[in-house]
């Protein structure tokens, strides 16, 4: 896997169990019991995915006493979201091509 943050964090947001917990800690800090709540694995493999959210930037862990609460943070997906966006003007010319198109084609089904 490439280490470029990018690729970090799209590796990072592929898995749908690290989704869900990046939306959990949306909400707020929690433990890796808490997160592993919701899901029926253990521990330990929560804690598998939380390494790869850590490595990507997206989650960190702290220490609080006996609490070790993981929070969410988000600085990471914005640079994603900066690199999606560069696709939405494709997505919106190509969405105007295809309204022309229709457009067309409902004119000359209308002149027949």
């Amino acid at each position: 896997m490439a280490d470029d943050p990018l690729s970090l964090t799209f590796a990072a947001l592929a898995d749908p169990t690290r989704r869900a917990i990046l939306a959990r800690l949306a909400e707020g800090a929690a433990t890796v019991k808490e997160l592993s709540a919701p899901f029926a694995m253990s521990g330990p493999a929560v804690s598998k995915h939380l390494k790869v959210l850590e490595r990507a930037g997206l989650v960190v862990r702290g220490r609080d006493a006996q609490w070790r609460p993981c929070t969410l943070d988000a600085t990471p997906l914005r640079e994603a979201s900066a690199w999606t966006d560069g696709f939405r003007r494709f997505w919106d010319d190509s969405h105007r091509r295809l309204d022309a198109y229709l457009e067309h084609m409902k004119e000359q089904s209308d002149d027949h």
